[in-house]
């Protein structure tokens, strides 16, 4: 049996939202938890901080959107820069980790569980954070 330990959070930050994910107690499996309207960066940390609290959080995993080939453009900037800030703000370690295909990846998974246009619009942020987290979490274990 394996043993808990604190949980991993799981950020996909977008222009207007921040998917979040949440993992189990053993780290094993990923679920998207909520969609966070982005308002400000105070507004934003001080909900992020709340969840790691409520969920008993250890890590923050940021998904970092790196171009197809690797690159560092201008979205990934961005979300360095608000990662970077989020992590002064919080009481656990805050790491960024590689999303390429994330957002497609969680289209194709909605898609197959047969959810409506309007619904997949208000689930694909919190999913592509599962999606995140769930890469993060494999790879833990390999």
């Amino acid at each position: 049996m394996q043993e808990d330990k604190p949980r991993v959070l799981a950020l996909d930050v977008g222009e207007r939202r921040i998917g979040v994910a949440v993992s189990d107690p053993t780290r094993t499996i990923a679920r998207s938890l909520c969609v966070l309207e982005r308002r400000s960066r105070e507004e934003d940390f001080a909900a992020i901080a709340e969840l790691v609290r409520e969920h008993q959080v250890g890590l923050v995993v940021v998904g970092h959107p790196r171009s197809m080939n690797g690159t560092i453009g201008p979205q990934a900037r961005r979300v360095s820069r608000y990662a970077e800030a989020l992590a002064k703000t919080l009481p656990v370690p805050l790491i960024l980790w590689d999303e390429r295909l994330s957002t497609s990846t969680a289209e194709q998974l909605i898609l197959e569980a047969g959810r409506s246009a309007r619904r997949r619009r208000k689930r694909i942020d919190a999913v592509a954070a599962a999606v995140i987290l769930q890469d993060y979490l494999d790879a833990q274990t390999s």
